[in-house]
């Protein structure tokens, strides 16, 4: 296969997922000041957690949006960091 379109079709994934990472955090914060319906927790955990890390820790500091709840608060940016590990790995493996 092509490094090209890996490379391209990974971009791809990670701006996609980071973009709906953030976006629902900004959603559910909006949601929750007018009282409606949320976006449930796991949502935005699958989200970040399918390589949104980035959005998701962005949007947790933009939107001051789940901030009190420790298991954000610790596992998001865990969740980024191995994202950022696993990223360098493939980018080595590729390049090699």
């Amino acid at each position: 296969m092509d490094k090209k379109l890996i490379l391209t079709a990974a971009l791809a994934v990670l701006a996609v997922m980071n973009i709906a990472a953030f976006a629902l955090m900004g959603i559910d914060k909006r949601r929750a000041q007018k009282g409606l319906w949320r976006v449930s927790e796991r949502t935005l955990f699958l989200a970040t957690a399918c390589f949104g890390g980035l959005g998701g820790v962005l949007g947790m500091k933009v939107f001051h949006h789940k901030t009190k709840h420790w298991y954000f608060r610790v596992f998001f940016p865990v969740l980024l960091a191995l994202q950022i590990i696993a990223l360098a790995a493939g980018a080595y493996l590729l390049m090699k």
